[in-house]
C-alpha cells in the first residue's frame, strides 16, 4: 500500500527577472569548470533545501485557471461555495487573464475560448459585473471566437449543469457503457484510465441532466449561431447517427437497464477512491465522481463526499491572498527525479537525503491491484504512481524513474521491491514492443471518434518518452539484452522521425522525447555512430537557439512550426544537454547549453521558468512542474562534470526477467 504522508507543497516558483547570478558575465566559448561547479553546487543546494521532512520533494504543478474555475463551480453546484474561498479564486483567475482580456492554457499561449469561458463565468459567480473593463474584454473575445457555441464539449456539460447550455444539445453519455464487457468495443477499458475515469461518473450525470439554475445568465457570451460541427468522415456520421438513437434512448431509456447501470457506474466510482480522497489523483474525475454520486443520494456528510471534499484541501495552494489548485501533484515523481540529480551532482548513495528519499520511496511501492490488471491479469504486481495516493494507478514511466533511483542508491533492501517492479514493468509492455504510461495495448482509436470525445487524448498508446525510460531503467539493471529491453529499442527506432527526433508526449515535445531516447539508447548498446543516433544529435544541434539554450513551444503539439521552436528555458536545456552528453560527449553545441545554464542561474541557485514544458493532453492541457527547472540542470552540469559511467549489471537485481508467458532473454 503506497504511503499517505502529507505536507505542505515545495514548489520552486519564482518571479521571472529576479537578477541572474553573477557568473552571467562570463560569456562565449567553453564554461570555465570552476564556473560550472560553483553552479552545480548552489542548484544541488538549494534542492537539498527543498526535501520535506519525510523524505520527499514535491515542487508545484501549475496549471491553466479552469480548474480554480471548476472548483467554484463545483462548490456552487453542491452547495458548498463560501465568500473566502470564491474571494480567493477571483483573485488567482484575474491575475491570469491577459491584456486583451483572454485566458491562455500556457504562459505566452494563444487565447483560448473554453477557458476564457469558464474564467468569465467564475468571476461572474464572484461578482465581477459583465460590465467591468476586464469582463467586457473577455465576453467580446468569446464572441469574436465563437461563443459558448464553439466551446468544448466539457465546457457546455458545466454550462449545462447551472441551465445555461441545454442537455438536449450536448452528445449523450449512456451510464450503460459499464456494462459493456472488457472485450466489447468502445468499453470503459478502451479510454485511457484518466478518460474512463472521467467517463463513467458523467454518464450519470449526463443520465440525471441536473440543473442548478445561477442567478445570472450569460447571454453576452453567446452568439446564437449553431455549434461547431466536427470533421464529417465516415465514423463521425455514424457516431452522429448513433448519438440520434441515444437521445431518443434517453428519454425513455429501459427502466431496470438503466437502472442497473447507474447502480453499477457508482459502485465503479466508489471503488476507486483514493485515500486521500481523490480518484486517480487527477482533478476532472475528481470533480466530476463528487458531483455524480451526489446525484446517486451520497449527501454531503457521506464519508465518500466528505473524503472527496476535503481532499481537495491538499490540492490548494494559498499565498499572497490567491487560492489556486493544482490538477495533481507529483512527490514520487519529483522524488525519483531528485534522487538522480543529487547522485548526478556527486553525493554518496549513503547520504542521508539520498537514503532517506529512498527509504520513502520504497514505502511508496504498489502492491495491489488495479485496473492495468484488466489487459494483463496474470502479471503480479509491483510499481510505483505518480501521487501520495494512487493506488489503483501505478504507471510504467515512474517505475522507471524509480528503479532507476533505487538501484543507484544502493539500499540493500530494495532489492525485492527492484524485482518485482522490474517484473510488473516488464510485464506491461503492449504487443508492439513499447510501453505506454498506465495500460498495455490501449490503442482502440474508436474511442476518440464518439461525439464527446473533443478534448484531450483518450488512449494511452506507447510513446517514445515512456519507452526510452523503461529501456534506462533496464539497461541500468543490467537488462539491456533482455527480449523485453531489446524488443522496446526497436521500437524505438521506428518511432524516430523523419526529421531524427523524438515525440515526447508527457513532455514538450520533441526536445523532451529526443533528450530521453539518447541516454536510453546508448544505455542499451546501441553505437553513438548509430545512424540514429547521429540523426538525433544532428537534430538538437539544429534546433539549439542562437543564446545556446533549446526550448520548444507547446504550440508544437499542433502546429508543426514550432516543432523544436520556442523561447530557451532551464529544464529543456538540461534535456538537450542530457541527450547530447550521452551521444556525444563535450561538444561546442554542449559547451554552449552548459554555459547557458552557467549564466541565466539565479543567485538562489535556481532558475526561472515561466513557460510550460510538461504536458498533460498534447495539443489541450499542459503543465508547468516547477521543479524540473531545478533537477533537470542539476543532473546536466553534474554529467557534464562527470559523466556517468557505462551501466552495469547492478548487484541488487537477480539476471534478466520476462513478464509472464513469454521467454527468456
Amino acid at each position: 500500500m503506497a504511503g499517505t504522508s502529507t505536507g505542505t507543497s515545495t514548489g520552486t516558483g519564482s518571479a521571472a527577472g529576479t537578477a541572474a547570478h553573477p557568473r552571467s558575465a562570463r560569456s562565449g566559448g567553453a564554461p570555465a569548470r570552476e564556473d560550472v561547479a560553483a553552479a552545480l553546487t548552489a542548484a544541488r543546494d538549494h534542492l537539498l533545501g527543498l526535501r520535506s521532512p519525510e523524505g520527499w520533494w514535491k515542487g508545484e504543478l501549475q496549471t491553466n485557471v479552469t480548474m480554480d474555475a471548476e472548483d467554484l463551480l463545483l462548490r456552487e453546484f453542491l452547495g458548498v461555495r463560501t465568500a473566502a474561498d470564491t474571494a480567493g479564486a477571483a483573485r488567482w483567475i484575474r491575475s491570469q487573464q491577459r491584456d486583451d482580456g483572454t485566458w491562455a492554457n500556457f504562459h505566452d499561449g494563444p487565447p483560448d475560448l473554453s477557458t476564457t469561458v469558464e474564467a468569465y463565468t467564475a468571476l461572474r459567480l464572484a461578482g465581477d459585473p459583465p460590465d467591468a473593463p476586464h469582463m467586457r474584454a473577455a465576453a467580446a473575445y468569446a464572441r469574436e471566437a465563437g461563443g459558448v457555441e464553439a466551446t468544448r464539449v466539457f465546457t457546455r456539460v458545466w454550462l449545462a449543469l447551472f441551465g445555461q447550455w441545454p442537455w438536449d444539445d450536448l452528445p449523450v453519455m449512456p451510464p450503460e457503457l459499464v456494462l459493456l464487457p472488457s472485450w466489447f468495443p468502445l468499453n470503459v477499458y478502451d479510454w485511457a484510465c484518466w478518460a474512463r475515469q472521467t467517463i463513467v461518473p458523467l454518464t450519470i450525470v449526463s443520465a440525471y441532466r441536473p440543473v442548478r439554475p445561477l442567478p445570472f445568465d450569460l447571454a453576452e457570451l453567446r452568439t446564437g449561431r449553431p455549434p461547431l460541427a466536427r470533421t464529417r468522415d465516415g465514423w463521425d456520421v455514424a457516431f452522429g447517427l448513433l448519438d440520434r438513437a441515444l437521445h431518443r434512448y434517453a428519454r425513455r431509456p429501459v427502466r431496470g437497464l438503466r437502472e442497473a447501470a447507474l447502480r453499477r457506474a457508482a459502485d465503479w466510482v466508489v471503488a476507486r477512491q483514493e485515500a486521500d480522497g481523490s480518484w486517480g489523483g487527477i482533478q476532472p474525475p475528481w470533480v466530476y465522481s463528487l458531483i455524480a454520486l451526489h446525484l446517486r443520494g451520497y449527501g454531503l456528510d457521506h464519508p465518500v463526499i466528505r473524503r472527496g471534499l476535503d481532499g481537495l484541501e491538499r490540492f490548494t495552494v494559498r499565498e499572497g491572498g490567491v487560492r489556486r489548485l493544482e490538477a495533481c501533484q507529483s512527490p514520487v515523481w519529483d522524488t525519483a527525479l531528485a534522487v538522480t540529480a543529487l547522485l548526478d551532482a556527486g553525493l554518496p548513495a549513503g547520504h542521508p537525503a539520498v537514503a532517506g528519499a529512498a527509504g520513502w520511496l520504497l514505502d511508496e511501492e504498489i502492491r495491489g491491484p488495479g485496473d492495468w490488471a484488466v489487459r494483463r491479469p496474470g502479471l503480479p504486481a509491483g510499481g510505483w504512481a505518480f501521487e501520495f495516493d494512487n493506488d489503483d494507478y501505478p504507471d510504467t514511466d515512474d517505475t522507471a524513474e524509480v528503479l532507476l533511483a533505487l538501484l543507484r542508491a544502493g539500499l540493500p533492501e530494495a532489492a525485492p521491491a527492484i524485482e518485482r517492479g522490474l517484473r510488473w514493468m516488464a510485464g506491461m509492455a503492449c504487443r508492439d514492443g513499447g510501453f505506454a504510461a498506465f495500460d498495455a495495448d490501449n490503442t482502440r482509436t474508436l474511442c476518440a471518434k464518439l461525439p464527446f470525445c473533443d478534448f484531450g487524448a483518450v488512449i494511452d498508446p506507447p510513446t517514445a518518452d515512456v519507452t526510452a525510460h523503461v529501456v534506462e531503467a533496464l539497461a541500468a539493471a543490467g537488462q539491456a539484452r533482455s527480449r523485453v529491453a531489446r524488443r522496446a529499442v526497436l521500437w524505438l527506432l521506428r518511432a524516430q522521425e523523419a526529421d531524427g527526433s523524438w515525440f515526447g508526449r508527457w513532455g514538450a515535445n520533441h526536445v523532451y522525447g529526443t533528450g530521453a531516447v539518447l541516454p536510453a539508447l546508448v544505455a542499451a548498446g546501441v553505437r553513438r555512430d548509430a545512424a540514429c543516433v547521429r540523426r538525433a544529435v544532428a537534430w538538437l544541434d539544429a534546433h539549439q537557439n542562437d543564446d545556446g539554450g533549446w526550448g520548444e513551444d507547446m504550440r508544437s503539439y499542433r502546429d508543426p512550426a514550432w516543432i523544436g521552436r520556442g523561447a530557451s528555458t532551464a529544464s529543456q536545456t538540461a534535456w538537450a544537454v542530457i541527450g547530447l552528453l550521452a551521444a556525444d560527449g563535450h561538444t561546442p553545441a554542449v559547451e554552449r547549453g552548459v554555459q547557458w545554464l552557467v549564466e541565466r542561474q539565479r543567485p538562489d541557485g535556481t532558475w526561472d521558468e515561466p513557460h510550460y514544458t510538461g504536458t498533460g493532453f498534447p495539443g489541450d492541457f499542459y503543465i508547468n512542474y516547477h521543479l524540473y527547472r531545478l533537477v533537470f540542470p542539476v543532473s546536466a552540469l553534474g554529467r557534464y562534470l562527470s559523466p556517468p559511467v557505462s551501466p552495469l549489471a547492478s548487484p541488487l537485481v537477480s539476471p534478466p526477467v520476462s513478464p509472464p508467458g513469454e521467454a527468456g532473454p
